[in-house]
């Protein structure tokens, strides 16, 4: 018999409700933790599908579970709500929306990337992160010049060698003094950081064809090959380019789909 679980996950809980011979019956909630989750998927059986919204935790919860159940369906939880819109609002209706929108065939489902692609997403986005922070770093910097009506540095950087010296040669109160030096160590401590995730980015790439080809386009290096590819994912996804081109936003005409 087939059955369908929805699964509406939080940080410490799921509410699980079971479509079963056209019925939803409530399901007492399972533990976000991976003992939890193994002690609910060996209640499972291998012809049931699993429902989930994608959500920050949901691929941890898609990995433990997949090995209980016959399939698991991650949902784009926009195009859901589009879908089925409730005026009530509790965790059980919506993983029995989940559950009853896949059985009947109407549920929008997104891909699930392999760990590979996971962990390449998680690369990109940390260096992603540390550039952003290191940026913000650097402006406080900029905005303490600025307030002390330090003309612009004459250098290219100036936070290279030559900017450094320039910068120590300004007038400035101690205090700002002492935090442009807190700065200045947090940017140096990021750019550690960064060079130790272009290691890891450059070990994941050094050996793939498609970010090799990838870098015959000019301006494109590892680093921007390796965060296509982990944006596509499998390319084969996508039936035709017009799909791929929408997926990443290049055509202003249609606005982005989600495969």
């Amino acid at each position: 018999m087939r059955r369908v679980i929805g699964m509406d996950i939080h940080r410490t809980f799921a509410e699980v409700v079971f479509w079963e011979d056209g019925r939803l019956r409530h399901q007492e909630r399972a533990d976000m933790t991976r003992s939890g989750l193994e002690g609910f998927g060996r209640s499972l059986g291998k012809k049931d599908e699993l429902v989930l919204e994608a959500t920050g935790n949901a691929m941890a919860v898609v990995r433990v579970l997949s090995p209980f159940v016959g399939r698991v369906i991650v949902a784009n939880p926009m195009q859901e709500k589009a879908i089925a819109h409730a005026r009530i609002k509790t965790d059980k209706i919506d993983a029995g929306v989940l559950a009853q929108l896949q059985a009947s065939g109407f549920l929008p489902e997104v891909w699930v990337p392999d760990e590979r692609t996971e962990r390449l997403r998680r690369l990109v986005a940390r260096r992603n992160q540390v550039v952003r922070h290191r940026t913000r770093v650097k402006n406080e910097v900029h905005g303490i010049l600025q307030a002390h009506l330090v003309p612009k540095c004459p250098h290219a950087d100036l936070f290279n060698n030559r900017g450094r010296a320039w910068l120590e040669r300004q007038v400035l109160p101690d205090d700002e003094r002492a935090a442009i030096a807190r700065h200045i160590r947090e940017i140096d401590r990021l750019a550690e950081n960064l060079a130790d995730l272009d290691v890891d980015i450059a070990m994941e790439a050094v050996d793939d064809p498609q970010v090799r080809r990838l870098q015959t386009i000019t301006g494109v290096n590892a680093i921007v090959a390796t965060g296509i590819i982990a944006a596509i994912g499998g390319i084969r996804r996508f039936n035709e380019p017009q799909k791929l081109v929408s997926y990443f936003g290049l055509n202003p005409a249609c606005p982005p789909i989600r495969p």
